[in-house]
């Protein structure tokens, strides 16, 4: 696809949803106590607007899992205030998570898996099966609802977790590095499928990688974390089309390696 068309595309494309989804508010996070305490990340400022799929990239521990943590509400702020929605975030109810590792029931099978996160959302039982069969046709995996989890590949596995994450119909979706231990062909087959997914559904999200590459082909807002304890370093959107775009023609398009390029020297100045 032509630098044009792609220029179209995301002009075509900007939203209009300027809601406030998540808030920072000089948010820093320290760990220990005494003379063994210090901190992770922080003061950071930072405000999601509904709609929006932020990127959260830099090199290991600057605190972006730690960020993710205090938006789901797992850790409170040492400093600072968090806001999902106008209000504290509360573990279970502020967002759909999805860990680095699936973390699965193995006792239970694909399909289980994801009616125990049906009924934790309080999915009247008469719905489950309905609701279960959208869940895992829309990541891909129709049909696989009596497989065990040991016989599924470890991609489908993580599948398995974005349609638990997606149950519970939370306006925030929050992922820590969920494609990391994957290979490079199951990783970008995933990635477009949480990019379509995300855009499909509208829902806000935030997603942690060390990735500059996999930063720039999901989200449309990338921030760059300073070296521990984990400022902002850049804050910056990403102008390229969400929808109706082919993922081959996006990374290989001029934009799309420009941007890579300034997201990659800029984590790489920032852990300096």
């Amino acid at each position: 696809m032509a630098s044009s068309e792609l220029s179209e595309k995301a002009g075509n494309d900007v939203r209009t949803e300027v809601a406030e989804a998540v808030r920072l508010e000089r948010v820093s996070h320290r760990y220990g106590q005494g003379r063994d305490a210090f901190t992770a990340v922080g003061p950071v400022d930072l405000t999601v607007p509904a709609g929006e799929f932020l990127v959260l990239v830099g090199a290991s521990g600057c605190g972006k899992s730690t960020l993710l943590r205090l938006i789901a509400g797992f850790e409170r702020p040492t400093d600072g205030a968090v806001r999902v929605a106008g209000a504290a975030p509360r573990p279970g109810h502020a967002a759909g998570v999805v860990f680095q590792t699936p973390r699965l029931f193995p006792w239970r099978t694909v399909g289980g898996n994801v009616d125990l996160a049906l009924r934790y959302a309080g999915v009247e039982r008469e719905r489950r099966a309905e609701r279960r069969a959208e869940l895992l046709e829309r990541v891909g995996l129709g049909g696989t609802e009596r497989r065990r989890v040991w016989e599924i590949s470890g991609g489908q596995r993580q599948r398995v977790a974005i349609a638990r994450a997606l149950a519970a119909e939370h306006p925030l979706f929050l992922l820590d590095e969920p494609f990391a231990a994957l290979d490079a062909l199951t990783r970008e087959r995933l990635q477009e499928d949480v990019r379509e997914v995300t855009a499909r559904t509208g829902r806000t999200t935030v997603f942690v990688t060390h990735s500059a590459d996999e930063a720039v082909f999901l989200g449309s807002r990338i921030v760059v974390l300073s070296k521990s304890p984990g400022t902002v370093a850049l804050d910056l959107p990403v102008p390229l089309p969400r929808e109706g775009v082919d993922a081959d023609a996006l990374r290989e398009s001029r934009e799309f390696a420009e941007l890579r390029a300034r997201v990659s020297h800029a984590v790489k100045s920032a852990a300096a």
